[in-house]
């Protein structure tokens, strides 16, 4: 029989023990996460990644070590050590009133430090140091002695059970899972077919044959907020920048504004900025990305220069995000150029990506891949469907910018100009551009003396533009300084360049693109028949 005293040591071992084990399993599981939980607390972003994978691996050696009756003493020193450490750190959290997320059972609950959390860490280091204390001596029996009791038969019948709820438990996890994703897919496929719906409307065509009229921002994505037609709610807010923003500025590109509701210690929302502040560099000619963000002013501001975000607005008090009906966070709304509401307001990362997907689409890239009823772009009568393209620019001088190539070192483009040139415009994430790799590929591989030099100028990430194995010369338009220059309004697209002035029109799509490319496919004479 075991005597109060050691009944309470071995309660208290076991009750730290699980803590500490469902802790760790649940960080080393979610690393990312950790990661930003430590930066957040004060560790220097160079040490994060060490503390964040050491600090799980610590916690799961304190919870074995406190339930082996041998090392049962110095598990609860160790665990009595970290409990220490999370209290000093989440009381200077408190004291600067800064909003740090615990991340203290990682994806499994997350939430900004509180006095709960105070109360929590303080309880666990009381009974992590009554067991230093009452059982540095005699910590009491292993808390898997009783294993050793157990008939065999009996001990064979517990694992086969606790088997069987484990499968059970992994089926019902996996059907969640799949469940999960079956909704991911339907609302892709409903995208898709708001996509195609969109396409339909822009040249006037319908299933039926008759018109049809244009699809809609946020088809398919569910989601709510103010209704699409009426007008944005007008508002004024200090900025990242130390500037005022409102709504007005915001639009004055005539360009449509994505506005990206955030608020400081919104776990989804830390995880969304990094991508935020790439859509804001690559979409920068065609979509004006705004963040409005709730919380204290300091986070965001240490936010926002972490992760390089422009157009950061702080909404102390969240009345824009109550204006525009913004109920949680992250979500994301699209206001026109003329100040009225585009889409519904969606929630959730997977949502606001296709809405920006919707938004920054180039109504002429993707007419360029749809062929009319007779696969030619024209009616019935032989009139182009299409709207004609720009040919203004044709026999201007080229732009002369400098990019950078692959490897980090500076081109000026005019220097390829002495050579006849078509420059790509590309995005390794465009799925058109994908689907034309192979046959960009195939083309480069005849080297055909008599073809224009391809020069690929690519917005996008550069790994993936790298995966890709282009063997032309690559430029990386992070900024979308060249497009913007060319005139191409997306990707794929491409402009011949002759003489350093621009001599064609722009195409837009892969037919079109490749047509220009092999205008200029010339087999050349070298004397050997060839």
């Amino acid at each position: 029989m075991l005597s109060v005293m050691g009944a309470a040591i071995l309660a208290s071992r076991i009750l730290v023990a699980g803590v500490l084990l469902i802790a760790g399993v649940a960080k080393l599981a979610d690393l990312g996460g950790s990661r930003r939980a430590v930066v957040d607390f004060g560790v220097p972003e160079r040490l994060a990644r060490v503390v964040g994978v050491g600090l799980p691996v610590c916690e799961l050696a304190a919870a074995v070590a406190l339930l082996v009756s041998a090392s049962a003493r110095f598990g609860a020193l160790g665990a009595l050590v970290l409990l220490l450490v999370f209290l000093a750190g989440i009381s200077v959290a408190l004291m600067r009133g800064t909003e740090a997320d615990c991340h203290c059972f990682g994806q499994l609950h997350s939430a900004p430090v509180g006095w709960r959390t105070l109360a929590r860490n303080l309880l666990l280091a009381a009974m992590a140091g009554f067991v230093v204390l009452a059982g540095w001596r005699h910590p009491g029996i292993s808390a898997t002695h009783w294993v050793t009791r157990v008939p065999a038969a009996s001990l064979v019948a517990i694992c086969a059970g606790l088997l069987i709820v484990a499968l059970v438990s992994f089926q019902m996890w996996f059907s969640l899972q799949l469940l999960a994703q079956n909704g991911r897919t339907l609302g892709r496929l409903e995208t898709l077919e708001g996509m195609l719906h969109e396409i339909n409307g822009a040249l006037g065509l319908a299933q039926n044959g008759a018109a049809a009229g244009p699809g809609r921002l946020g088809h398919g994505l569910g989601g709510g907020g103010l209704v699409v037609g009426s007008r944005a709610p007008e508002f004024e807010l200090d900025g990242v920048d130390g500037e005022r923003h409102s709504l007005g500025t915001l639009t004055s590109a005539g360009r449509p504004l994505m506005l990206v509701f955030s608020s400081a210690g919104c776990g989804p929302c830390d995880a969304l900025l990094p991508t935020i502040a790439g859509w804001q560099r690559e979409h920068a000619g065609r979509v004006t990305i705004a963040l409005i963000a709730a919380g204290r002013r300091e986070r965001n501001l240490a936010t926002a220069g972490e992760h390089a975000i422009e157009r950061m607005l702080i909404d102390l008090d969240r009345e824009v995000s109550d204006a525009y009906q913004a109920r949680s966070t992250p979500m994301a709304v699209v206001v026109g150029a003329d100040g009225v509401i585009a889409s519904p307001t969606v929630g959730g990362s997977e949502a606001i990506t296709t809405l920006l997907a919707q938004a920054a689409r180039p109504a002429l890239a993707i007419r360029q891949h749809v062929p009319a009823a007779n696969g030619l772009h024209n009616d019935a009568a032989g009139r182009s469907l299409l709207p004609p393209l720009d040919t203004s620019r044709v026999g201007e001088p080229a732009p002369e910018l400098e990019l950078s190539n692959l490897d980090g070192e500076r081109v000026a483009l005019k220097d390829l100009y002495a050579q006849r040139t078509v420059a790509i415009f590309w995005n390794p994430g465009c799925g058109f551009c994908q689907k034309m790799l192979p046959d960009l590929k195939a083309i480069e591989q005849r080297r055909i003396a008599s073809a224009p030099r391809l020069v690929v100028i690519s917005a996008g990430d550069a790994d993936r533009v790298r995966d890709q194995k282009i063997t032309s010369p690559v430029l990386l338009d992070s900024e979308s300084l060249a497009m913007s220059a060319f005139g191409a309004g997306g990707t794929p697209m491409a402009v011949l360049i002759s003489d350093g002035r621009i001599a064609s029109p722009v195409a837009a799509g892969a037919d079109a693109v490749f047509a220009l490319i092999r205008a200029d496919l010339r087999p050349t004479n070298n004397g050997n028949g060839a």
